[in-house]
């Protein structure tokens, strides 16, 4: 069993609205430190495929045909072994991949 985390975060220069709206009521509240913000999207599924090569091709047809938006999106993702009897660290079993 893997485990897939997937972050989807719009492209430079495309507008978000969303992440200004939050920048000025952070600000508002006090927190002026806060500069630009960017606001994006995070998925965290379970596959049941026979290896890491399998996983790698369903996730990014998924992201493809249903969770990314090309034209103003990018995404990462990252796998874990989760199975029974997975062996190592955390650090060790995620492999990542940008796009």
């Amino acid at each position: 069993m893997l485990q897939v985390k997937i972050c989807i975060s719009l492209k430079e220069g495309v507008a978000d609205p969303q992440g200004i709206t939050i920048k000025n009521a952070l600000n508002s509240l006090g927190y002026q430190g806060v500069g630009k913000v960017r606001m994006g999207k995070y998925l965290q599924l379970k596959l049941n495929v026979k290896d890491e090569k399998e996983a790698r091709r369903e996730i990014e047809d998924m992201c493809k045909k249903l969770l990314v938006n090309p034209v103003i999106e990018n995404y990462t993702y990252e796998i874990q072994d989760i199975g029974k009897g997975s062996k190592g660290s955390r650090e060790a079993q995620s492999l990542r991949s940008f796009w």
